[in-house]
């Protein structure tokens, strides 16, 4: 494992989006920083499209991450929710590959479980798995924040240990991995 790495952990959302930043250093997890970005207030769905991208990228440029983990989609009862949420997660997505950044996605269980040891545990138990994980002071207004904090500190607890989930170096391993997914 890398001693001194940052991790960018993102939890994609049409309405508030939310964020962490880890630091690592000797193995060890210190709190950058976590925040929401709201969404709500834009017009279409394409504004906040673009917003989810500048501010992605913001984080990037501003914090320096060496790897990108985000919070995949799960299927609710709305099917154009989900595909609204995927819109939202793939342009994160984006923001971080084009910054060639790696990318990794975790299922929202698998998040929960790796914060609180329990797959359907809520935003508030993961919030205060994390609040003592980190010894935080206060949590945030909006529980998206530890929710992306989570997808970070998952991302770190699995480091080293085999994973099914997805992870590209950029946009040539995503294309040589998904060749039916892109037209030539």
């Amino acid at each position: 494992m890398t001693k001194d790495k940052i991790i960018l952990g993102i939890d994609p959302g049409t309405n508030v989006m939310g964020y962490g930043i880890l630091h690592i250093k000797n193995n060890k997890m210190s709190l950058i920083a976590m925040g929401s970005i709201e969404l709500n207030k834009l017009e279409t769905h394409f504004d906040k499209l673009k917003k989810i991208f500048e501010r992605t990228q913001y984080l990037i440029n501003e914090y320096l991450p060496d790897e990108c983990a985000i919070e995949a989609p799960f299927l609710g009862k709305n099917p154009q929710s989900m595909l609204k949420l995927g819109r939202a997660q793939g342009t994160s997505i984006a923001a971080a590959l084009s910054k060639d950044i790696p990318v990794t996605e975790y299922a929202p269980k698998k998040i929960k479980q790796s914060i609180t040891g329990k797959g359907t545990a809520s935003k508030e138990q993961v919030a205060g798995m994390l609040k003592n994980i980190l010894k935080l002071k206060n949590l945030p207004k909006h529980l998206d924040a530890t929710d992306g904090l989570a997808v970070a500190v998952c991302h770190y607890f699995q480091q080293g240990k085999p994973t099914s989930e997805k992870s590209y170096s950029g946009w040539d391993a995503f294309v040589k991995e998904n060749p039916k997914r892109t037209k030539t």
